[in-house]
C-alpha cells in the first residue's frame, strides 16, 4: 500500500493536479443538468466547508511541520501584512475618488464599502493552487492566513465602524459573518503555530514519522486536487454572456437598471488591472536587483491577480451591494483563473 501511495503522490501535488480545475468544471456542469442545480451548489458549499476546516488546516500543519520558521519567514509575514494593508488603502482612496467623480451622495457610503470589500481575494481555493509548487508552500500559507485575517476580521470591523457612522441607532450591532467564518483565520493560525512549535522543539517532520508520515502526507495532499476541483465547479458557462460582457466594458445599452455595471466595472478594473500593475511596478525591480527571493515574488504577484472571493456575499448586511458583488465575483473568476493557472505554470518553471 505504501508503494502505491508513493507512486500516486507526485500526481496529486505537482502541476499534474491542475487539470482538476477542468474536471470540476465539466462534472459540475453535467451534474447540474442531471440534477437540480441548487442541490448541486448546496452540496459543493458543504464540501467547501469540509475542505476549509479539515483538509486545509491539516495540510498547513503537515507542510509547516517540515519547515524551520526563521527570519526569512518572519520577514515575509511582515511584508504580507504591509502588502494587504496597502491594497486596502489604495482601494479606499480609489473608491473615494470614483464616488466624488460620479457625484454620489446618498449612495457614497454604499459604493465605498462595496469597492473596499471586493478587494478581498479567493486565496483559500484559487490561491491554494500555488501549493502544487513545493518551494512556494510556506509563503503561500503565510499569505493565505494573513489574507484570511484581513477578510474575516479586519475588514468586517472596518465595515462595522463605517456602518455605525451612517446609521442613527449607534447601539445596533451587526454580526453578518457566521461564527465559523469569524473564527476561521484564528483556527488556521492555531494549526500553523502548533506545527511551528512542535517542529522547533522536537525537530519532527512528516518524513521522520515513517509509514504514518507517508499516509498523512498522502491524505493531506488530496486537499490540492479537491480544492482545484472546487474552483472548476464554481465556473458557470451561463455567466459568460455577451450582453453582460458589453455592459462590463461599457458598450451595452445605458439602462437605469444597469447602473450597477459602472460599479462592477470599477471593481473589475481595480482588482484585475490596477492592483496587479501597481504590484508589478513595485516588485519586478526588486526581483531584478535580487532584493527579494524568487519565491516571494511569485507568490505576491499571483496573489495580486486572484479573483474576488464569493465569501464577500456574507458581508451584505454591512451595506455592500449584492448585485454588483455577485457580478464582480463571477467575472473576475472567469478572467483571473486562467491567468493564475498560466502564471503558476510559467513561474513554477522559471522561478523555482
Amino acid at each position: 500500500m505504501i508503494e502505491i501511495i508513493e507512486t500516486i503522490q507526485p500526481y496529486i501535488e505537482g502541476t499534474w493536479a491542475l487539470p482538476w480545475i477542468l474536471v470540476g468544471f465539466i462534472v459540475t456542469f453535467l451534474l447540474s443538468h442531471i440534477f437540480n442545480e441548487k442541490k448541486v451548489n448546496k452540496l459543493m458549499k458543504k464540501i467547501a466547508l469540509v475542505l476549509l476546516y479539515v483538509f486545509v488546516p491539516l495540510l498547513f500543519f503537515r507542510i509547516l511541520l517540515g519547515i524551520d520558521f526563521n527570519e526569512n519567514e518572519i520577514s515575509f509575514t511582515i511584508l504580507c501584512f504591509a502588502i494587504l494593508a496597502f491594497y486596502y488603502i489604495i482601494t479606499y482612496l480609489y473608491a473615494k475618488y470614483k464616488a466624488k467623480k460620479m457625484d454620489l451622495k446618498e449612495e457614497k457610503g454604499h459604493y465605498i464599502k462595496t469597492v473596499l470589500t471586493n478587494q478581498g481575494r479567493s486565496s483559500a481555493f484559487v490561491g491554494g493552487a500555488m501549493l502544487i509548487i513545493t518551494t512556494w508552500r510556506e509563503f503561500v500559507i503565510i499569505y493565505m492566513i494573513i489574507g484570511a485575517i484581513f477578510l474575516f476580521a479586519i475588514i468586517p470591523y472596518i465595515l462595522s465602524y463605517l456602518h455605525k457612522k451612517e446609521i442613527k441607532d449607534k447601539s445596533s450591532k451587526i454580526n453578518a459573518l457566521p461564527w465559523y467564518l469569524r473564527i476561521f483565520p484564528w483556527y488556521l493560525l492555531s494549526f500553523a503555530i502548533a506545527a511551528i512549535i512542535i517542529h522547533g522543539m522536537t525537530g519532527i517532520t512528516p518524513k521522520s514519522l515513517g509509514d504514518i508520515g507517508i499516509i498523512f502526507t498522502f491524505f493531506t495532499g488530496l486537499t490540492i486536487p479537491a480544492a482545484l476541483y472546487y474552483v472548476g465547479s464554481g465556473i458557470h458557462p451561463r455567466d459568460l454572456k455577451l450582453s453582460e460582457l458589453k455592459k462590463l466594458i461599457g458598450i451595452g445599452k445605458n439602462k437605469k437598471e444597469d447602473d450597477h455595471w459602472i460599479w462592477v466595472r470599477h471593481i473589475f478594473i481595480l482588482t484585475v488591472i490596477i492592483t496587479p500593475i501597481i504590484t508589478s511596478i513595485i516588485f519586478v525591480p526588486l526581483l531584478l536587483f535580487e532584493t527579494i527571493p524568487k519565491e516571494w515574488f511569485a507568490v505576491i504577484i499571483i496573489n495580486s491577480i486572484l479573483p474576488i472571493t464569493s465569501t464577500n456575499m456574507f458581508l451584505i448586511p454591512y451595506g455592500i451591494d449584492k448585485k454588483s458583488t455577485a457580478h464582480a465575483v463571477a467575472w473576475t473568476t472567469l478572467v483571473c483563473v486562467p491567468i493564475v493557472v498560466a502564471l503558476i505554470t510559467i513561474f513554477g518553471t522559471s522561478l523555482t
